[in-house]
């Protein structure tokens, strides 16, 4: 595998912004990995971060490069800030950079492919929201999706939790997000009532997750639909033991055409 820390401009933030990339690499002699790229173009993931980390995360907390060596799966890392992936009511546009302009330029950059079956997006926390938010609302653009241990602030409860916090008015702004696009709930409904393709949907929490209770509640909503979901519990808390080895159960989940 080849490890990129990639630091570009960005037209949608209008400044230098950064993102981590894995690409696959075909190797016979490295000890204890084995690496597979089966196509020109490599599938991808789009893996992104929670609220207080950044695109390094992933690869320091976890050993994702390793998971998907034997894949011939590329992951792209970006970085957001505490934006929660959406055009924030007081600051940079992430919901457009993340799903408008970083696809573009990442594969401008690297060999990615754009084939919607070879294009899969998970995170964890924020990352979990930002990652069913931009597929629910971008469904043509992914075979799947996935949050692990997901922040869904479409909940009262998440947002009682954290009243008070100053991020929340920056990102959000002071009007309620209902039936809006940063609303999960009124994006499972749109995306049920769209037309096909839809991804296919995966959601996991930890039983001793603080936020084990808000993501009960949008696991109601996605079963409610008649979406392509899927959802998984287990003891567990919001920690990177539990992400370390729910990442591999998302591997193992995606629709990856497997050599």
């Amino acid at each position: 595998m080849a490890l990129i820390h990639c630091h570009f401009f960005s037209e949608s933030l209008g400044m230098s912004t950064a993102m981590t990339v894995i690409l696959p690499q075909h190797t016979q002699n490295q000890v204890g990995m084995t690496g597979v790229a089966r196509k020109d173009r490599h599938p991808t993931l789009w893996l992104l971060h929670g609220g207080s980390d950044d695109d390094t995360i992933w690869t320091r907390r976890t050993s994702i490069e390793r998971y998907v060596s034997e894949l011939g799966l590329a992951v792209v890392m970006p970085q957001v800030q505490l934006s929660f992936y959406t055009d924030m009511a007081y600051g940079g546009r992430y919901g457009t950079f993340l799903t408008e302009e970083l696809p573009r330029v990442a594969r401008s950059f690297f060999p990615l492919s754009d084939a919607r079956e070879d294009n899969f997006v998970a995170g964890l926390s924020m990352g979990g929201y930002g990652a069913f938010r931009w597929a629910l609302s971008k469904p043509d653009q992914f075979a799947a999706a996935a949050g692990l241990s997901t922040a869904n602030f479409s909940t009262a409860a998440f947002r009682e939790k954290l009243e008070g916090a100053p991020f929340l008015r920056h990102v959000f702004g002071d009007e309620s997000a209902e039936n809006t696009d940063n609303d999960l709930y009124h994006l499972i409904r749109r995306c049920d009532e769209g037309a096909a393709p839809k991804p296919k949907f995966y959601q996991c929490c930890g039983t001793g997750d603080f936020l084990y209770e808000e993501n009960k509640e949008l696991r109601d909503a996605f079963a409610a639909s008649g979406l392509d979901f899927t959802y998984d519990e287990e003891e567990g808390v919001h920690d990177w033991a539990y992400w370390d080895k729910t990442i591999q159960d998302v591997l193992q989940w995606i629709p990856l055409e497997r050599g």
